[in-house]
Order: structure tokens, then C-alpha cells, then sequence
């Protein structure tokens, strides 16, 4: 059964559940996953992007379970709608980063809408329209396979590096439960009983857990309200990638932040969660200078206020600086 109105926009023609055959091929061409496998050698790749963005810029983009299923979501929803492969994600608490494969200009209208779409949600649900304003994408090339097999490692360990307490395969915000599992075996007990197919609801009832206007064309997996990721992340893909389980857990094992090049700093090893932190940092604001959020803060006052979690929490003086809005590298003999 095929929940589509009668009419529909040019856009929303776009959504298709598999991604058609060229595209398949062009993704193995390029990442050379049928060629034989040569010890030593590094393959070189064209369309392959890490994409993310700074978590300086807000004090959440995903404030609940509710904030990171409806995010869940949205990635089901624009990989349906632009010629991208998803390979990983990881939506953290104020920032997230996606491994795509595509053209530069897909990739880069999936992030924007993306980013618009969490934008309209958070202004909707918290009343906050001008949140994301200063939020844009950032993007690094991907150049060959051994960068391609750490960034997604990388992506995969943003959790537990940020004293999350989750392993890079537990996340459920992420892709990292996919990888390398036995059909019928999932990360979180339960998970087979939970998943459902979306052939028992009604178009309307799709809509409203998608929160879009029109259902997509055919039946996908759903654990609660949320799309189950195995449905929009290439874990096939990635697995041919990676070779043997032992492969993916040995780049797993070894991928670290000083490895992944980062635009602006890079995610440095905490001492407590980020959103541990980010409560007592909006604790202080009030007690100290009387707001709730570090927006409305001077660099004076930011500066203050990170000296203060530096005295009374064992923290790092990267993640303060970044919980405070402040670049590191100007700060850090400060802090």
C-alpha cells in the first residue's frame, strides 16, 4: 500500500526508499569496493564529506529524547529527498556530524535544510525562532579510504570521548548500533521486539510522526516514533568498507581526535558530560550575572564564568572554553 496524495510537488517526487542503481555504482566506483583489496595501498576518493557543526554557537540543539527522535528523523526524511548516501552520524546535545557521500552541492543542501528544518522544531517547541541563526555546516574533504574508515570512527566516538555514558556502539543518537550485527541481534535489549513497520498506520498517523506533510511512498521500520536508522544509513557500505569486523574495530581502537582535522578545535576528552556541565554553567549564569543562557554575555563575563567552572569542576580547559562560547586557543594560558 502506497501513502501518497494525488497531487504532489516536484520536490516531494524525489522521495524514493532506495537510491537508485547509478548512484550504487557510482558510491562503490568511487570508494573501489570491488576492487581487489592490495595491502598497503590508499584508494583515493572525490565525493566523500565530513560534515559538522560548532557546538560553541548554542546551548542545545537536542534538549530531550523527543529533540533527538525528531532529529532521527529529519535524516530519514532529506535522505530520501536529495542523491546523497548517509554513512554515519551522531547528533550530540549542541552539534552534530554526518559522513555523506555526493556531489558537494547535494551535500551541502542536505546539511542546509537539515539545519532548517531543526530550526523550525526548536522554534515551534521552544518559541526561540532565531536559535540557529549563526549555525552553518562546516565540511571537510574526504581524500581516501584510511581518512574515510577514521572520520566515521571518529564520528562514532563523539559520545563516549564527551563522557557520554554510552560506547560508540550503544549511542542511540547515532549510527554506530548498525555496524557489523547478526540479523535479528541489536545493540539495546528490546530492540527486535520494538520495531514495527509503518504498513500498519495510516497516512496520517506517518505524518504526524515524521511531521511532514506527505508520507513517503513505501514502508520503513520504526522503534516508537523513531525511523529506524538501518532504513536511511548505507550500512552496507560501510561494512564492505571496512572489510571484517576486525577492521572496523581496530580503526575504532585507533582513530583519534588529533587524526580527524577540525575547523575550529576539536573535541577534546572530558571529565564530566557535556550536558553535566552545560547545567552548571547555566546554574552560574543565574546566580551570577542573572540570565539563563551565556548569549547575552559579554567576553568578559564568558571569560569569568569559565574560570569559575575551572575552579569548581575537573574539567578540561578545551571543553570550558567551549561550554562558554570562548576559542580555545585565545584563552587556554588564561584558564
Amino acid at each position: 500500500m502506497i501513502f501518497l496524495p494525488l497531487k504532489l510537488p516536484l520536490e516531494a517526487l524525489e522521495l524514493k526508499m532506495e537510491k537508485s542503481v547509478s548512484i550504487r555504482r557510482a558510491v562503490e566506483s568511487d570508494l573501489c569496493l570491488n576492487a581487489p583489496f592490495i595491502k598497503g595501498q590508499n584508494i583515493p576518493i572525490k565525493n566523500c564529506w565530513h560534515f559538522s557543526t560548532d557546538g560553541n554557537l548554542v546551548d542545545f540543539l537536542f534538549r530531550d529524547d523527543e529533540d533527538f527522535i525528531a532529529g532521527t528523523n529529519r535524516l530519514f526524511i532529506l535522505s530520501r529527498k536529495y542523491r546523497v548516501i548517509i554513512l554515519a552520524y551522531n547528533l550530540m546535545d549542541t552539534h552534530v556530524h554526518i559522513i555523506l557521500w555526493g556531489l558537494l552541492e547535494d551535500c551541502q543542501k542536505f546539511m542546509h535544510e537539515f539545519l532548517r528544518m531543526t530550526s523550525m522544531f526548536i522554534s515551534k517547541k521552544y518559541g526561540d525562532r532565531h536559535k540557529l541563526n549563526k549555525v552553518s555546516p562546516n565540511y571537510q574533504t574526504i581524500t581516501d579510504d584510511k581518512y574515510l574508515k577514521t572520520a566515521i570512527c571518529y564520528v562514532l566516538k563523539n559520545a563516549p570521548v564527551a563522557g557520554i555514558a554510552f560506547n560508540a556502539l550503544e549511542y542511540p543518537w547515532s549510527s554506530g548500533p548498525l555496524y557489523f550485527r547478526r540479523e535479528g541481534y541489536w545493540t539495546f535489549s528490546g530492540w527486535e521486539s520494538m520495531l514495527t513497520d509503518s504498513s500498519s498506520l495510516s497516512s496520517q498517523q506517518i505524518c504526524r510522526i515524521l511531521k511532514t506533510r506527505y508520507a513517503p511512498s513505501c514502508h520503513f521500520k520504526l522503534i516508537g516514533d523513531m525511523v529506524f536508522p538501518g532504513e536511511f544509513v548505507a550500512t552496507d557500505i560501510v561494512e564492505r568498507l571496512f572489510k571484517t569486523h576486525k577492521g572496523f574495530h581496530f580503526f575504532l581502537c585507533i582513530s583519534k581526535e588529533s587524526d580527524v582535522e577540525s575547523v575550529k578545535g576539536s573535541i577534546s576528552r572530558l571529565s564530566i558530560p557535556n550536558t553535566e556541565l552545560h547545567q552548571h554553567k547555566n546554574e552560574l549564569c543565574r546566580e551570577k550575572f542573572g540570565v539563563d543562557t551565556i548569549r547575552s554575555l559579554s567576553t568578559g563575563q564568558r571569560l569569568s564564568l569559565a574560570k569559575m567552572l575551572r575552579a569548581s569542576y575537573n574539567c578540561s580547559p578545551k571543553q570550558i572554553a567551549k561550554a562558554c562560547g570562548l576559542i580555545f586557543s585565545e584563552v587556554k594560558d588564561m584558564l
